[in-house]
């Protein structure tokens, strides 16, 4: 038998897949144009929350409300068509994925690599979310915070 019999042809990307990445090429260039403007990140990330069906749309309201309120610092803007939150450097230290968006079970906000997170040699950097707890809000609070010290 041939190697390429026995190896499983790739299906690629799925259509959701390929939509988000065409979003963040737009987006990258947007961000060219725009060099810095949170007013127009606001409004970009605002519109994409607008735009999710419930219950999506309600947990990214409150998760956009918890991290401009404790993390002030990061400047919200879309992110593979999602809300995401950059620091002065320009890179995303957190952000929110609808659940419908890539027809998933659950939203999950997470944490990108320039998070001040880390704690021994390892630690979560992403979380399910279906609803949210006051608990659960303070949990985020102090996650974000802890982020950006």
């Amino acid at each position: 038998m041939s190697a390429t019999k026995d190896t499983p042809k790739s299906k690629g990307f799925t259509a959701e897949e390929r939509a988000a990445m065409k979003e963040r090429a737009r987006e990258m260039k947007a961000e060219e144009r725009a060099s810095k403007d949170r007013a127009a990140g606001e409004r970009d990330v605002l519109a994409k929350i607008a735009e999710m069906p419930e219950p999506d749309r309600s947990l990214a309201e409150r998760f956009h409300a918890i991290v401009t309120a404790n993390a002030p610092t990061l400047s919200p803007k879309t992110w593979y068509g999602m809300p995401a939150y950059a620091n002065q450097d320009g890179k995303i230290v957190c952000f929110f994925q609808s659940a419908a968006k890539f027809n998933a079970r659950y939203a999950t906000f997470g944490f990108n690599d320039s998070a001040n997170l880390d704690e021994g040699a390892m630690w979560p950097t992403s979380f399910a979310l279906r609803e949210l707890t006051a608990a659960d809000e303070a949990r985020i609070a102090a996650l974000v915070k802890k982020a950006v010290s």
